[in-house]
């Protein structure tokens, strides 16, 4: 089966096709523009007739070519970049370069059948968009915060008195009392940092009710510590659930599944570094909440420890426990991630 590998970029795309042994039959590169894309589709059809096309990066610079592509007929998955990094080491070619990675996402797309599909425009998409927004914002507003604090330690020394944090609008109404008469540039630019960090403060919360209002009949919130930013953070990271063969790959992309590193007579599991981050960010939120509140995890934790696991390898047990939990939720029923929004 024929398969080609493209290394996307904000202004190019560099494309390899191989053969069914991973040899590479044609390699070319084309511009990340309409004009391009269409320039692709050409080659493609001619280098590798009914070839699987295998996108890294489909999510970010390859979105509107595996949209394109998608639409007029072409078989698209997913490479992890896991997956081309190991490849790049055999591919021979002495340094690194586009052509390179072309080719060793192409020999990986070949190879691997269970590859998911590119993730296209959704439901759970949308949800994601509006997480990182708030997030974004939730960002900004923790710098200005800091920097209006260093202004306010000047020039009004122990305003924290009166105005315990600068989070409660109370108290930043109780700031800007009092920075009203003050004069000059520092107090200027203090008023000015006050008013904005309102304006992200109210943002923010804006949104987190627009979300909360998406996912507010998700049976994901009654898992316990799975609160409305939570479940649209792993409904909005992992996507159409059709993507994963199961549970465990699904807490493979978590980065919740051990992996093992055992050698001779030791056998032993260590830490999964990679994965998707954010998502296994979400169920450690999860994973902390219920070890402190919920009683059923509390009993799961103490049974690890008595296994003679630490308190950190317990909680990376109960977040793979979770995974499994989360992935049942998702996939039944079968519409649970659509009908987030």
């Amino acid at each position: 089966m024929y398969a080609i590998g493209i290394d996307t970029h904000k202004a190019t795309l560099a494309a390899c096709a191989v053969d069914e042994l991973g040899l590479a039959l044609a390699e070319q590169t084309f511009a990340n523009d309409p004009a391009g894309h269409d320039a692709f589709r050409s080659w493609a059809s001619a280098a590798a007739p009914a070839g699987r096309v295998g996108l890294e990066g489909s999510a970010g610079y390859g979105a509107a070519l595996a949209r394109e592509l998608v639409a007029h007929g072409f078989v698209v998955c997913e490479v992890p970049p896991q997956l081309s990094h190991r490849e790049r080491l055999r591919t021979r070619r002495a340094g690194k370069s586009d052509p390179g990675d072309a080719l060793a996402i192409a020999r990986v797309t070949a190879r691997e059948p269970n590859l998911p599909p590119v993730r296209l425009a959704d439901p759970s998409r949308e949800l994601q968009l509006l997480v990182e927004a708030r997030e974004d914002l939730v960002t900004e507003a923790t710098r200005v915060r800091n920097r209006l604090h260093a202004d306010l330690v000047v020039l009004l020394p122990g305003y924290q008195a009166k105005a315990a944090n600068l989070v409660a609008s109370r108290s930043r109404r109780s700031v800007g009392a009092r920075l009203r008469p003050l004069r000059g540039v520092q107090a200027e630019l203090a008023r000015d940092r006050l008013s904005r960090l309102g304006r992200l403060m109210a943002d923010a919360a804006q949104l987190e009710r627009r979300i909360g209002g998406l996912v507010a009949d998700h049976p994901l919130q009654a898992v316990p510590g799975a609160g409305p930013l939570m479940t649209a953070k792993i409904i909005g990271e992992a996507g159409d659930l059709r993507r994963f063969r199961s549970a465990d790959a699904f807490a493979m992309l978590a980065g919740v599944a051990p992996i093992p590193a055992s050698s001779g007579q030791t056998n032993r599991m260590r830490l999964n570094r990679g994965g998707n981050r954010q998502l296994n960010r979400a169920f450690h939120s999860i994973a902390l909440v219920q070890a402190q509140h919920h009683a059923p995890a509390k009993v799961f934790i103490a049974r690890k420890r008595a296994e003679g696991k630490s308190q950190r390898e317990a909680i990376r047990a109960l977040k793979r426990h979770l995974a499994r939990v989360v992935f049942r939720i998702l996939v039944s029923p079968p519409l649970s991630v659509e009908q987030a929004a």
